[in-house]
């Protein structure tokens, strides 16, 4: 998978279309990330290059409830062709 700005609007859009807030700060994080479930928020580590941006959103979608009827037809299939890749990824890591 190509890790492009590209990749990262469309995880953005995503987090968005799901009703989550997502914000880019500095912080003490173990993973890089954190996810505040009451109030759907996101923060990624502000630090982060675009790979690390991008794999903070790879690890956390598996993890998200997403009901794809609520989703546009353009991020329905951006979703589910970056949960393709991410189970093919994973396939190939074991």
């Amino acid at each position: 998978m190509k890790y492009t700005r590209g990749l990262l609007k469309k995880l953005e859009e995503l987090a968005e279309q799901i009703g989550y807030k997502l914000r880019y700060e500095q912080g003490h994080f173990q993973a890089g990330y954190c996810r505040v479930e009451s109030r759907k928020l996101i923060i990624i580590n502000k630090f982060f290059d675009l790979e690390g941006r991008i794999n903070c959103f790879l690890e956390l979608l598996p993890g998200i409830p997403v009901d794809q009827s609520m989703l546009d037809e353009d991020i329905v299939h951006n979703y589910q062709k970056i949960m393709d890749l991410r189970v093919r990824e994973e396939a190939i890591a074991s």
